[in-house]
């Protein structure tokens, strides 16, 4: 494994560090490896092969986004520095491949646009249950929140008390989000 990608060995420190860069960069397009928003980083692997690209929880941010679904496509600008491949900035960010999750047939992706983004801050989240509620802004029932919608809309996880917007749909058990995007995603969806 490239020596970025030693997960175990990583030492982060250097992230916030003034690391020399060239002052060449690039556009490349690939897939994220892993992202661990607790961590604050992730790699990405390009899609024409080499070394992983270090995904920094910053870049991710400037994006509109807390965290990253594994597996979600990806186009970055890239600069190589003295410590390898570094995002520098996300272009594009589409959801990985559609999976299925039980429970959740019942939601329809089709005709989504049409249904208004709600705000809403996230009351908690488990990813290891693949679950959680959102309290959405003038509504007292809460909204149930699956890991797999989640997922189909390229993020990975929420912490509490974040802001995000949601779609909301009727489920057999009560609200249920159908979409969960950033806080930022509103404004860039006009």
């Amino acid at each position: 494994m490239g020596r970025l990608g030693d997960v175990e060995n990583f030492d982060a420190s250097w992230m916030t560090e003034n690391v020399h860069t060239a002052d060449e960069t690039g556009s490349v397009v690939g897939h994220v490896k892993w992202f661990d928003a607790t961590k604050g980083f992730g790699f990405v692997i390009a899609e024409t092969g080499g070394p992983d690209i270090l995904l920094h929880s910053n870049v991710l941010r400037n994006y509109g986004q807390g965290s990253v679904a594994d597996q979600s496509r990806v186009e970055l600008r890239v600069q190589q520095t003295d410590r390898g491949l570094q995002a520098i900035e996300i272009l594009s960010l589409e959801p990985p491949a559609e999976t299925s999750a039980p429970g959740l047939s019942g939601i329809a992706t089709d005709g989504l646009e049409d249904v208004p983004l709600t705000p809403a801050r996230v009351k908690w989240f488990d990813k290891a249950k693949g679950f959680g509620f959102a309290n959405a802004f003038g509504h007292k029932e809460d909204v149930f929140l699956h890991i797999e919608v989640l997922r189909r809309c390229s993020l990975a996880d929420l912490q509490a008390g974040e802001a995000v917007c949601l779609r909301v749909v009727e489920g057999d058990r009560g609200q249920m989000a159908a979409e969960v995007h950033s806080w930022d995603y509103a404004t860039q969806s006009d």
